[in-house]
């Protein structure tokens, strides 16, 4: 089990999956430091490109690995697209962050062999599923074990120095739409 506590960014759809960002922070508190943006630490004053620099250069910037929770609607979510694309950017001010998916119980594929890329963030998609992907997507452990989310943690942080992710996707303008289970296309 490796000992180093690596900086984690927590990216998530803040209305449906809040409850699951909760219980990763409180039983990983010993084993990771928190990069994670938490209520009231930016001004909702502010504007949407303002806000986006901010978290890119006081969190992300210092996160060593983004971990992607996965529910029935992340897929839809254009802030988690745009967390996701600047922590595969490596730039001189911003070191790439590895790239972790946890699929949440509320997920259609929770606990399935595979996952089906329409049903998770597309950049999240692009990047895992295949040998040698850049990420990695696992199901929430039932019961909560937290050596093996460490263990998941320490293998993207590892996979960020070995392989190139594919960051070529357009960027979100705006949250998808439909319903959550009918996922998106190219």
């Amino acid at each position: 089990m490796p000992t180093t506590r690596h900086k984690v960014f927590l990216s998530f759809h803040d209305e449906l999956d809040g409850k699951y960002r909760r219980i990763f922070q409180q039983n990983l508190r010993q084993d990771i430091v928190d990069k994670s943006v938490n209520d009231g630490d930016i001004d909702s004053k502010l504007a949407v490109d303002t806000v986006r620099s901010y978290i890119r250069d006081r969190f992300i910037a210092d996160a060593t690995v983004t971990v992607v929770l996965v529910g029935q609607c992340t897929w839809q979510r254009k802030h988690v697209d745009w967390e996701i694309g600047s922590s595969l950017r490596q730039t001189r001010n911003n070191p790439r962050c590895g790239l972790l998916g946890i699929l949440l119980p509320t997920h259609p594929d929770f606990r399935s062999r595979t996952f089906r890329k329409s049903l998770v963030p597309p950049r999240l998609a692009d990047n895992a599923g295949f040998s040698g992907a850049f990420a990695e997507i696992h199901s929430w452990p039932q019961p909560w074990i937290s050596d093996t989310i460490s263990s998941w943690i320490h293998a993207a942080f590892e996979r960020r120095r070995r392989v190139t992710p594919n960051n070529a996707r357009p960027q979100f303008a705006r949250n998808r739409s439909g319903r959550c289970s009918d996922g998106w296309s190219d």
